[in-house]
């Protein structure tokens, strides 16, 4: 981090007994889930709905300044569709992602730009570029 840099916020949870039977809090309490393994029948969500939502919500936020720039507004019904995949290959562990985003009536070519912007730019794209195989796809 430079010395110009200007922290904006820190997220801080208490997690425990992790993906199995675990759950997970925030300090301020507005986050208070039970966690279950992905595609189980436990109670509770998994980490890797909770990276989708928080990665589709961060995407969304790069759109909008990218559409900003651009002096463009995006549509009211926009969305993005997040897929996170754990994948077990050859005994790891890795994660496999893709964005399917909707930004309907707006031009192709403007919405493309929009979209590999927010990519480049995204603080989760940003985390996972060059670690996970990431999908960007304009549907």
């Amino acid at each position: 981090m430079t010395q110009a840099a200007k922290l904006l916020y820190t997220a801080r949870t208490h997690t425990s007994g992790g993906r199995h039977d675990g759950m997970s809090r925030s300090s301020d309490g507005r986050l208070d889930v039970r966690l279950s393994p992905p595609g189980g029948t436990g109670i509770g969500t998994n980490p890797e709905q909770l990276f989708a939502a928080g990665w589709s919500a961060c995407f969304e936020g790069a759109m909008e300044l990218a559409a900003r720039k651009r002096k463009v507004i995006l549509p009211r019904k926009c969305a993005i569709d997040a897929e996170i995949d754990l994948v077990l290959d050859e005994g790891a562990y890795s994660l496999r992602a893709r964005l399917n985003v909707s930004l309907p009536g707006l031009d192709r070519e403007i919405a493309r730009g929009i979209v590999d912007e927010a990519h480049r730019t995204c603080p989760y794209s940003k985390a996972v570029r060059d670690n996970v195989d990431v999908t960007v796809a304009l549907v």
